[in-house]
């Protein structure tokens, strides 16, 4: 079974069982503050089901992150599909439970995804896509090394396109 290991954390496939866990999130307002909306239970099985699409179609996807310490569920970070101007681009993408900001948790998922990313995949670039205001994630793609590059419409709203290549 797939596993990712950092310093504090391991990353795991999400499970169906996973709805509670993610819900930590998806029903926090604060949490979505940058998505169009809060999720139901009802769409955290749906966003579980379009999770496991992606490890069968891509062999990659967004993966629950617990607490080595603990086993805490404390969010989710994965690569990811993102189609833009109609281009298949692979997005590490980060999503965690509030009580677990600032903390430096994202940045460590987020750097081992892109090392995962670049060394096992062979990307040779990835993406993150981040509300210009979300200024937090914004802050985790630069410091695992991402730059702004452009800016694009999508999910009806202006996004920004960070981005690494493997060189």
């Amino acid at each position: 079974m797939f596993e990712l290991r950092t310093e504090r954390l391991r990353l795991r496939p999400i499970k169906n069982s996973d709805v509670p866990n993610l819900m930590k999130i998806f029903s926090d307002p604060i949490a979505m503050e940058h998505y169009p909306s809060t999720k139901t239970e009802q769409q955290a099985e749906e966003w579980i089901e379009w999770t496991h699409n992606n490890y069968n179609a891509y062999n990659v996807g967004l993966w629950a992150v617990e607490s080595l310490e603990t086993g805490e569920f404390i969010g989710q970070c994965g690569i990811a599909p993102q189609k833009i101007n109609g281009e298949v681009l692979m997005e590490i993408g980060y999503l965690f439970v509030r009580e677990h900001w600032r903390k430096g948790y994202a940045t460590e998922a987020a750097q081992a995804c892109l090392n995962y990313g670049f060394e096992k995949c062979k990307y040779p670039k990835l993406i993150s896509l981040i509300a210009p205001e979300n200024r937090p994630s914004a802050t985790v793609a630069k410091r695992i090394g991402m730059r702004k590059e452009t800016q694009i419409h999508k999910w009806d709203r202006s996004i920004d396109v960070y981005a690494i290549n493997s060189d």
